[in-house]
């Protein structure tokens, strides 16, 4: 094993992208050029980058549709009736489930919708959902108008926890003891993986444990989460999950989602659901007979023929993911996500001083820097700790930083627009980085981190 302490230098950056083992995996994929010059793409947290054997991907199913018309879905070299078992099995690995458990279907808050009717069981004073304040506001909208269907009213349904005054985190510890105060009176915690504009990964575990103690039905929003962040769906016993494909899964603008449903909930047929065809039993389904009997799986929730150009789309980036392995993947994310983190230290502790904030969300700390730089809000250790490459143990967090910028942040965003950093800006002054393991490398890092230092020098 290599043994190095992190150096805030090109040459450095350059020499660990030689010894990184998946550095070959960029040519897989297309990067963004202006005026030909490669941008750096820290937006994966946003629209993953296309790979380039998606047009392979997409041509196969057009020249089967060319060749059989509608016969295509039982003829030609993959079927399209059977297609779905090619996405199973490599996101099966990536979200930590049974093939069987895993449905790829719709977009995100179709399906979010879709778990409500079959998860969220008001019954008298047991009606209340636990989810997190300020939550993506597709989430929030769903909330809103499925509540409404009930004829309830959100504001008494809803149970938001939200950082204490003066914090940008939730407190792990403030949501266990929400569950705790709200147990008999929750019908449902359906919180997500990752904050999507702090990047703070949740607990999961812990939140479904919880809420599994309690009798409380769990299921998770994932769409910062998959393809991001280790994920044990059935082990931890999650009762059911939701996600997009279009950001660490790469597989396109508006690519289909997906669903992990837990197994025991499989053959119950009491469960409600909204039903369709195409989630009707596979050995008569063509017999179009009256009366819904599902799949026994979590296809059973599938509606409508699938889009095969989605699903070919998706295909062609989970090949990559199979091809690279889950697990090395999550050793480079890490690996380069420690080294953004030094590098932005670099930038800070050169002039400012470093102060430790009060604010501690279970476990994670949360370090800020002021005098008119950038404030962190996505959770990290003291950044000390990051100069080992080795310590590889800390608290979970994924690919993105969120940096708050007390001063001239748009400005600071625009001029990196202009030196070829493709990053992200939320209002008011925030800016989301989101370098990934797949198509990012250490060079683009130091890269970025001199960038940014030369900006806040002017």
């Amino acid at each position: 094993m290599l043994n190095f302490e992190f150096q805030n230098s090109f040459e450095f950056a350059k020499w660990l992208d030689q010894q990184d083992p998946l550095k070959h995996f960029r040519e897989k994929f297309i990067i963004p050029s202006i005026n030909g010059k490669e941008q750096i793409y820290f937006l994966g947290n946003s629209l993953g980058l296309q790979s380039k054997n998606t047009k392979e991907e997409l041509n196969k199913i057009l020249d089967q549709w060319a060749s059989y018309g509608v016969e295509g879905f039982f003829m030609g070299e993959s079927p399209w009736k059977d297609y779905h078992d090619q996405l199973t099995k490599p996101l099966s690995k990536i979200v930590g489930a049974l093939p069987a458990e895993i449905t790829v279907m719709n977009q995100l808050t179709v399906n979010l919708h879709l778990m409500m009717v079959s998860f969220y069981k008001p019954n008298g004073k047991r009606n209340k959902i636990l989810c997190e304040a300020k939550a993506f506001p597709s989430d929030q909208y769903m909330f809103e108008t499925h509540i409404r269907h009930y004829g309830f009213d959100p504001d008494e349904i809803l149970i938001e926890v939200k950082p204490r005054e003066g914090e940008y985190l939730v407190r792990t510890e403030d949501i266990l003891n929400s569950i705790a105060r709200h147990k008999d009176e929750l019908a449902l915690v359906l919180f997500s993986g990752v904050n999507y504009y702090t990047g703070q990964v949740f607990n999961i575990k812990a939140i479904t444990e919880a809420a599994r103690d309690a009798g409380i039905t769990v299921g998770f929003d994932l769409a910062h989460a998959a393809g991001n962040i280790p994920l044990q769906l059935h082990d931890w016993d999650v009762d059911f999950a939701c996600w997009c494909s279009y950001k660490y899964l790469n597989s396109g603008p508006g690519a289909v989602g997906g669903v992990y449903i837990h197994e025991r909930f499989h053959n119950d047929k009491n469960i409600n659901r909204f039903a369709g065809w195409w989630g009707y039993d596979k050995k008569t389904r063509f017999q179009m007979e009256k009366g819904f009997r599902p799949i026994s799986t979590a296809e059973g929730w599938q509606l409508s023929t699938p889009s095969l150009l989605l699903y070919a789309s998706h295909k062609a980036a989970l090949k990559i993911f199979e091809e690279a392995g889950w697990e090395n993947i999550l050793v480079k994310q890490k690996l380069l996500n420690n080294y953004l983190w030094f590098i932005l230290d670099e930038i800070n502790k050169s002039s400012s001083k470093k102060i430790p904030a009060s604010a501690v969300s279970g476990g994670q700390s949360l370090w800020r820097w002021h005098a008119g730089r950038i404030e962190f809000i996505t959770p990290h250790s003291d950044p000390d700790s990051y100069r080992d490459y080795r310590d590889q143990d800390k608290e979970e967090s994924g690919c993105q930083v969120s940096l708050l910028m007390p001063e001239r942040g748009k400005v600071i965003f625009d001029a990196l627009t202009r030196q070829g950093v493709m990053a992200d800006w939320r209002e008011p002054d925030v800016i989301r980085v989101a370098p990934v393991p797949l198509y990012n490398t250490f060079e683009e890092v130091w890269k970025f981190g001199n960038i940014v230092e030369s900006i806040l020098g002017q």
